[in-house]
């Protein structure tokens, strides 16, 4: 996912107040987030497309609000690719 403009702060105000860390949805393996001249960029693996598609509950319940309230404009630009391969280094766990 790519969200042009969307700053860190507004990032981490969404999820500090949607708490998808401390009640993560179901499917979702791993979210990777990082920001560069362009806005937010986010990296999401998840079980299979139908529980991303399951995900839609989540944003329209626990997202959307928050999210209007944080003030990112716009929308996100989301691209789904199948995955290949993951790979987890050993003793890398949680958040970070």
């Amino acid at each position: 996912m790519h969200w042009a403009g969307v700053t860190p702060e507004q990032y981490d105000a969404v999820r500090d107040a949607a708490g998808w860390e401390e009640a993560p949805t179901a499917g979702k393996q791993l979210h990777v987030a990082w920001f560069d001249g362009q806005g937010l960029h986010v990296t999401d693996v998840w079980d299979s497309r139908e529980a991303f598609e399951a995900f839609e509950a989540f944003f329209g319940e626990r997202l959307a609000p928050v999210i209007q309230k944080a003030g990112p404009a716009g929308a996100p630009e989301i691209v789904f690719s199948p995955l290949h391969r993951r790979f987890v280094a050993s003793g890398v766990s949680g958040t970070g």
